[in-house]
């Protein structure tokens, strides 16, 4: 039951922001990239122990990508 909690906010945190950015709310900055990173580690904690193996994967890509992100606009805020 909580592991279907966490993976429906998950979800929220995916539309949401995809959302916002697409109306133009929000930019494809620190923020939509936080949002993504937690997304992807609340659906990925859903995801789990049901034994979903290849949207567990994407999860974890997801995450990867949103942090390599977050990394990039790191180092450009630093220059």
């Amino acid at each position: 039951m909580i592991y279907d909690v966490i993976g429906w906010l998950g979800m929220i945190l995916v539309l949401v922001p995809y959302g916002l950015l697409s109306l133009n709310k929000i930019d494809n900055g620190k923020t939509y990239q936080i949002l993504n990173l937690l997304a992807a580690i609340f659906m990925a904690i859903g995801l789990f122990p049901k034994n979903a193996w290849f949207s567990f994967s994407l999860q974890v890509v997801w995450g990867l990508v949103a942090i390599i992100t977050l990394i990039k606009l790191s180092k450009k805020d630093k220059k």
